[in-house]
């Protein structure tokens, strides 16, 4: 009879380990969030590194998501649609870049804020991108420019 308690203390040990993490988890997420954010667009000559639910920050903060990221055959370019919480308006010169947080790192969206007094509003474009850096293409170039 005593096994039957101790699988029964475990597997109450387990469930009561897996709410906690989900509490944990929906504190720090953005999923409370909700309809609290605002699309916007950027077109990148190259998304290497980003996909969706790559981190968008503002001053190294978290400030929203890629929700989507879709080719336009017309352009060559990549377009990325990004959320931005609400409370975050940012002026319409504003600008996009793709950043790493290191050499091994991984890549996030970066916006510049501009100095405009004027703000984005859902659905617009950003149009200032600056494109990732492809650390082989860098290493490339620096090989192939020590030959000559």
């Amino acid at each position: 009879m005593s096994a039957v308690r101790t699988e029964a203390l475990v597997g109450a040990a387990v469930l009561a380990a897996a709410a906690s993490f989900l509490v944990y988890a929906s504190e720090f997420t953005d999923r409370d969030r909700g309809g609290d954010s605002y699309g916007l667009m950027a077109s990148f000559r190259s998304v290497e590194g980003v996909s969706v639910g790559t981190d968008v920050r503002l001053a190294g903060v978290k400030i929203g998501t890629v929700t989507d990221i879709t080719l336009d055959p017309a352009r060559f370019r990549a377009v990325t649609e990004f959320s931005v919480a609400g409370d975050v308006e940012l002026p319409d010169d504003s600008a996009v870049v793709i950043s790493s947080e290191g050499l091994l790192g991984g890549n996030f969206v970066e916006i510049l804020p501009g100095g405009s007094p004027f703000n984005f509003e859902a659905g617009d474009e950003i149009e200032d991108t600056q494109s990732s850096v492809s650390l082989v293409s860098l290493l490339l170039k620096f090989v192939s420019g020590g030959d000559e």
